[in-house]
């Protein structure tokens, strides 16, 4: 389908069950298949990405059995993948390319790691410089800095403290922390800059201690990774998507300006180990009604909100959860008043540069956008304007831009398909708990 047309919604109401996180499926995947015995996962994401991690982990030697209650069995293969040479295509899928880099580049093997064009101008200079500081031998087969990569088997250093950047992406330390119990030695890592997705790096290292590894950490900046291996936990669930029930938590305070609501997701809530549960936060800033359960959080509006029929502007630093700053930035159209996203400049080495995607299409929705280096500033219209939105090939610009339909206006979404990256089932979900506006 090369577009999608978004009917006015008059109102949202009703539950909707959040897919696995991406975030977590990925990891889960690579520490079940490095660890020593079979894994069982629970509510496994079944979308593009986890696919995938999937295939690259079959090509590399390790056996995984799919059953149809979105459960799958890994067998480990104990921190040394059968196939030493092979060539991986992975897409734009960054929780998988990242990880795997780290690891392969460690396990003593020939491979060749490439994926879409826009992977290809994501940047990877920082965790090809902090491997190969190890003793990683690692070429770029295009731009230096960039993928696609060879991996040659490389003589790995014991026991040396590695440093790594963390102001541009938190997956780099993510990957090197998942890799370096393949040293078979204590290591350490040093962050150089401020490191950037805090929430991203704790579910790694939540991740990981179910898997048998403690890692020991100074502030954000030292990382003591102990000698051991990964050992299969028997079995592991994965929670629902925080970043995917951001929509449908922003759509219940949007829809409760005029009455409808509550939106509940389930699969998700007070026990999740993903920072972008936090959104809660900031909609309750923005005046939503939040309540939340150990797996479920219910979003509407709140009563000063529906008197106002209007959200409260926002000026917050969404450093921590990047992904769903994206859909407070389409959110602040329902506001009274300019909001301003700091620290964002992630954004632009994302699936897309989500900066300046971001302010283009909310201008076409009729807002006035300053778009900075790192910030983002969305001075919503009097009304929205009917508009098509381009969506870049990125999953979140699509589920982001889905929301301005409760604006009362008609939103024509290119390419909806690019959500079957996180969130196959998402405009189908949206659907079921839609009401249309009166033709």
């Amino acid at each position: 389908m090369k577009f999608l047309d978004l009917d006015p919604i008059a109102s949202v109401a009703g539950s909707v069950k959040m897919p696995g996180s991406k975030s977590i499926s990925n990891r889960v995947l690579l520490l079940a298949a490095l660890s020593r015995g079979e894994t069982r996962v629970r509510d496994l994401l079944d979308a593009d990405d986890t696919q995938v991690m999937l295939d690259a982990l079959a090509r590399l030697g390790v056996r995984i059995e799919r059953h149809p209650d979105d459960s799958a069995v890994v067998h480990g293969a104990g921190g040394n993948f059968p196939v030493k040479s092979a060539e991986l295509a992975l897409g734009n899928a960054g929780t998988a390319f990242r990880p795997l880099a780290a690891v392969l580049a460690l396990s003593g093997g020939e491979y060749r790691l490439s994926g879409t064009p826009r992977m290809h101008r994501r940047p990877i200079g920082d965790l090809v410089d902090a491997l190969t500081g190890l003793g990683a031998r690692i070429e770029y087969a295009g731009a230096k800095g960039f993928p696609p990569l060879k991996l040659h088997p490389g003589a790995i250093a014991r026991g040396r403290p590695v440093r790594v950047r963390g102001d541009v992406s938190s997956q780099y330390l993510s990957a090197l922390l998942m890799a370096l119990p393949l040293t078979l030695s204590d290591t350490s890592v040093q962050v150089e800059g401020e490191l950037i997705s805090k929430p991203y790096v704790e579910i790694t290292l939540n991740l990981m201690r179910r898997f048998g590894i403690s890692v020991v950490q100074e502030g954000w900046s030292s990382f003591a990774v102990p000698e051991g291996s990964y050992s299969s936990p028997g079995e592991i669930r994965v929670e629902g998507d925080a970043s995917s029930a951001s929509y449908f938590l922003a759509a219940g305070a949007i829809s409760g300006l005029s009455g409808g609501g509550p939106v509940r997701v389930e699969g998700v809530g007070r026990a999740s180990i993903q920072g972008d549960v936090r959104f809660t936060e900031v909609l309750e800033r923005m005046g939503a009604a939040i309540s939340m359960g150990e797996d479920w959080i219910e979003s509407s509006a709140g009563r000063e909100a529906r008197a106002r029929g209007k959200l409260k502007a926002i000026d917050a630093d969404f450093n921590h959860i990047p992904d769903a700053a994206m859909t407070a930035a389409v959110t602040a159209l329902f506001a009274e008043g300019p909001s301003t996203l700091r620290n964002i400049a992630s954004w632009r080495v994302k699936e897309t540069d989500r900066l300046a995607a971001m302010a283009t299409e909310l201008r076409k929705l009729g807002a006035a956008v300053e778009e900075g280096a790192d910030t983002l500033r969305v001075t919503p219209p009097a009304a929205l304007k009917p508009a098509t939105v381009d969506t870049y090939d990125d999953h979140r610009m699509a589920m982001s831009f889905s929301l301005a339909a409760l604006g009362g206006v008609r939103v024509r979404i290119n390419d909806p398909a690019c959500v079957d990256k996180t969130f196959p089932e998402y405009f189908k979900m949206l659907a079921g708990i839609s009401r249309r506006a009166p033709a």
